[in-house]
């Protein structure tokens, strides 16, 4: 075994797994991004299979492969190659969680639980959003601007619903399912009668809660053991505030996002943000696994809440990190207000806007770290948008937060 070539092995695995119709290239991905599995890396199924010699490899040969593959398989599609390697069966499982890192640390999204974790701190992950006003559906995809070829890899999709006094935007991991009982529900954006101030709720809590809330209020159950009707409950991670525009005066939308998740103490410097490590098994009354725990309280928010209600999450003394937007300059030759989005929009449109934090002097936040642009979206064709984003948010936050643009009123503009 230990003479058998890297791509012999690979090729032969690959063989193995083209073979077997639950784990093959189409099946995995669909079950790894749609399906109703417990693990957030493989379904729950492929413990079961048996595969022999692949289930028997020498630890430290399995971990060689492993890693190999992980650091040459960098993007999409070929990304998936990580993913089927976590879907043979649980010891090849267990090294790929061990080996795959979060995208704070290698800047890559792999599987669904990445999309909930902070990005890179330095390089941003870039994102395009294509817009179907015939369907009100949003969907973001992984890569610079679309291909010939194809979009890339989907990452969320959202729906707006528009009610009699709200807007909500259904997040989901696949495009054709925006349905809360369903296990590809990931959180929700909803919007005030005015649609100047948005409250983004997730479906699984992002720091740490009490066994006893987080057991008897958390959606994430599987249909065939609980019934549908039970209410879902979303755990309020966030507020976008748009200023209005009384005086009608020219320039961009001034807007605020006060991330009640996140401290301000995470873009200081050596700060941290708690990060999802796995997704919750919620039906056993477990919570998610957090890097650090701090211990605090929250105020969920259940689909029949009222959309004036306003939770919040205490945290003491602790301050919560607040995004602004970036103001423009004024170009006199072009006439109008300038942003540097350094060639990734194109269009002009009162939707661009970049987030930076917004620090108090008391603050131990360097000059260089105020100015980092943490979110960047903007136009760059006929319903496409490009959506930049870095440290300490994720990929739902950044997408949530993203949505809001489409909803403003003309108010605030």
């Amino acid at each position: 075994m230990y003479k058998m070539s890297f791509k012999s092995i690979m090729r032969e695995l690959k063989e193995i797994k083209e073979g077997i119709g639950s784990i093959s290239r189409r099946g995995v991905e669909g079950k790894h991004w749609r399906g109703r599995a417990r693990s957030h890396i493989v379904p729950e199924e492929t413990d079961q299979i048996e595969l022999g010699q692949w289930a028997n490899l020498p630890p430290e040969l399995l971990l060689d492969i492993i890693m190999r593959v992980e650091e040459s398989e960098v993007s999409w599609p070929a990304r998936a190659v990580v993913v089927h390697c976590a879907s043979v069966c649980r010891s090849w499982r267990e090294i790929t969680k061990e080996i795959v890192k979060t995208p704070e640390q290698c800047g890559r999204l792999t599987f669904p639980i990445s999309l909930k974790q902070p990005g890179p701190r330095e390089s941003p992950i870039q994102c395009f959003i294509k817009r179907d006003n015939a369907t009100s559906t949003f969907l973001l995809y992984y890569g610079l601007v679309p291909s010939e070829g194809g979009n890339g890899k989907l990452l969320l999709a959202a729906r707006k619903i528009t009610r009699a006094t709200c807007s909500d935007f259904i997040v989901s991991l696949v495009s054709d399912d925006f349905s809360r009982a369903s296990n590809t529900y990931v959180g929700k954006l909803r919007s005030n009668f005015l649609g100047t101030k948005f409250t983004m709720y997730d479906s699984e809590p992002t720091y740490e809660t009490p066994r006893q809330l987080a057991s008897h209020t958390s959606r994430r159950f599987h249909s065939r053991q609980v019934s549908l009707r039970l209410p879902a409950c979303n755990y309020c991670i966030a507020t976008i505030t748009y200023e209005l525009n009384v005086l009608r005066s020219r320039g961009p939308r001034r807007m605020h996002c006060i991330m009640h998740s996140i401290s301000m103490s995470s873009i200081e410097e050596g700060g941290t943000v708690q990060t999802l490590t796995s997704t919750p098994e919620t039906f056993n009354g477990q919570s998610p696994h957090l890097s650090s725990s701090t211990g605090n309280e929250l105020v969920s928010d259940n689909s029949s809440a009222s959309s004036s209600q306003s939770p919040v999450l205490a945290r003491g003394s602790e301050q919560l990190l607040v995004l602004k937007n970036k103001a423009p300059r004024w170009h006199e030759q072009l006439q109008c207000w300038c942003l540097n989005f350094r060639g990734r929009v194109t269009v002009a449109s009162v939707k661009n806007f970049q987030l930076v934090a917004s620090a108090e002097p008391s603050h131990n936040v360097s000059a260089a770290d105020q100015e980092k642009v943490i979110l960047q979206f903007g136009k760059i064709g006929k319903d496409i948008f490009t959506m930049d984003y870095l440290y300490p948010l994720s990929a739902f936050q950044a997408f949530a937060i993203c949505l809001s643009s489409f909803d403003t009123r003309p108010a605030c503009e």
